[in-house]
């Protein structure tokens, strides 16, 4: 059974679809800890009522990203962290963790990478522009995570239609429930070492 830490700096929906999943037995893997990016995101209170302990480390109180990451890296340690899912995570991880953690961290991105990704390229920003250029398609993708924004290796990627009447808000809705959750959990299944169970 592989321990996980998840990263998030928001409401953490992804984050309860893998609180949930566990509590199903649908991965081989134990969510031991959380870090937040932002001490206001609603994942804080996901983690106090899954009973996970959850660290808060924004930015603001590091010289810079990688003093940060070095925090974040003793506490990972301390719990014997195997994987890492970055869960709507906005920071942009340094050395101290892509080294220690190379090929396991994931994150979960919005789009049909490598279309729609970089540089301000979250949240609704995403869909805003997925609407924009009117795209027909449309989803989300999960990757490893090499200190790129959203670049590193694709492991799950699926899409659905971009309906014509689709607003950011909802198409940004129907993806997240559609696809990045259940997605999410299978790639967490996957590299905790087996598909996930049914």
């Amino acid at each position: 059974m592989k321990n996980i830490a998840v990263m998030f700096s928001g409401g953490g929906t992804n984050f309860q679809a893998l609180i949930d999943a566990q509590k199903e037995g649908k991965f081989d893997g134990k969510i031991v800890v959380a870090v937040s990016s932002n001490d206001k995101a609603y994942g804080i209170e996901r983690a106090k009522n899954a009973g996970i302990d959850c660290y808060i480390r924004p930015k603001t109180d590091f010289p810079n990203l990688t003093e940060r990451d070095r925090s974040v890296l003793e506490i990972f340690e301390k719990y014997d962290v195997e994987l890492i899912v970055l869960a709507g995570y906005l920071g942009i991880l340094t050395e101290p963790l892509l080294e220690r953690y190379k090929g396991a961290i994931i994150n979960v991105h919005p789009a049909l990478l490598p279309k729609f990704g970089g540089k301000g390229m979250y949240g609704l920003n995403v869909h805003k522009a997925v609407i924009a250029a009117g795209e027909k398609k449309s989803g989300a993708t999960v990757h490893y995570s090499d200190g790129g924004i959203d670049t590193g290796a694709i492991i799950l990627q699926r899409s659905l239609d971009v309906l014509p009447n689709d607003t950011p808000e909802s198409l940004q809705q129907r993806i997240l429930e559609q696809i990045e959750h259940p997605m999410l959990v299978e790639a967490v299944a996957i590299l905790c070492g087996g598909k996930e169970k049914q």
